[in-house]
């Protein structure tokens, strides 16, 4: 009689056969499943007292992962948006254990129930020109990181590159001839090539010279000659970002991310009359629609829109109620 598979069977055999071997998911996709299981079992062994080795499938039911999805809120602090992340990779886990483990299928289903959480959609954050050359003017051209950093800023703001793509480009990624461009490896294995701007060649080939590096080194490598962590490069703008807040009071309010550059390439794209097709080709979104939200952020071209209506003519007259007792209400 077969015996029911432990929950370190399930998941070892999730990742190895499943994600890996059946569906060949990235290396970002395996590593973000990879951390939300790390979290799992760190909080099953200090909630069950159990170590890794002997948790079973029905510890993990809906009830525990509801408390483990609180846990990410109010404990670590997570947003809605991350805290979803999780709960997708934890949904994807308990598919496959569904169909390999009958026994565990009403877990499963209780699990699969649970829903996403709703949240609050702001308009996107972005830099505008004066925002992007005060930053750009912020490293120091006398050192070397300093030189690194500026190439790496500019070339993120043109290009809109993720941070994965910018950290991942290796120099033989770089064209800088005729029909210059880098060449990039994006979400969904999909590589597609960013034209440049003179002024981001110029920059990328004093830069490359400077960087001497072989075909298959990191374009922008950290101290030790390694390639910079998103860490590192998280670091390194918002140390840029902090020296440059007092001489650009709007910069002082807006939270700013490796991701808003990305926002940032768009929103010039877009206010420039590109059309959205072509940003998002520009950009490697999966789908057209993912531009949308950057139409909502564009104040600039609502207030065009605005322009070309006609004022309304009607006459504006007070409100007088009727009677005696209306004006009472009214007065109240």
């Amino acid at each position: 009689m077969k015996t029911q598979m432990t929950f370190s069977e399930l998941l070892q055999a999730y990742f190895t056969d499943y994600l890996l071997r059946e569906r060949n998911l990235s290396p970002n996709t395996i590593a973000n499943y990879r951390d939300t299981f790390r979290l799992v079992i760190a909080f099953a062994h200090r909630c069950l007292n159990k170590p890794p080795t002997k948790l079973a499938i029905h510890d993990l039911d809906a009830s525990f992962v509801a408390r483990f999805l609180d846990h990410l809120e109010k404990e670590r602090g997570i947003k809605p948006q991350s805290r979803n992340v999780r709960l997708a990779a934890i949904h994807s886990f308990f598919n496959y254990v569904a169909l390999q483990e009958p026994a565990a299928g009403a877990v499963a289903q209780r699990v699969l129930a649970i829903k996403n959480k709703r949240f609050a959609k702001k308009p996107v954050e972005f830099l505008t020109q004066l925002e992007i050359d005060a930053l750009l003017a912020a490293p120091d051209q006398s050192l070397w990181s300093g030189r690194r950093d500026r190439a790496l800023l500019l070339l993120a703001v043109q290009t809109g590159l993720r941070v994965s793509e910018l950290i991942g480009l290796r120099c033989q990624d770089v064209r800088l001839d005729t029909g210059a461009h880098v060449r990039c490896n994006g979400k969904g294995r999909k590589t597609r090539c960013v034209p440049l701007r003179k002024e981001t060649v110029a920059a990328m080939r004093a830069w490359m010279r400077e960087r001497k590096g072989q075909p298959e080194d990191a374009v922008f490598p950290n101290a030790r000659g390694q390639s910079l962590s998103r860490d590192g490069v998280e670091y390194m703008l918002s140390k840029h970002v902090s020296s440059v807040r007092k001489k650009c009071p709007t910069m002082e309010t807006k939270r700013i991310s490796p991701h808003v550059l990305r926002h940032s390439t768009a929103m010039h794209l877009l206010q420039h009359g590109v059309d959205r097709s072509v940003i998002a080709l520009w950009l490697g979104h999966e789908s057209m629609e993912t531009t949308q939200m950057y139409l909502h952020a564009n104040l600039e071209l609502k207030e065009k829109a605005l322009a070309r209506t006609q004022p309304f003519k009607g006459r504006l007259r007070r409100y007088r109620p009727p009677d005696q007792l209306l004006t009472f209400l009214q007065s109240l």
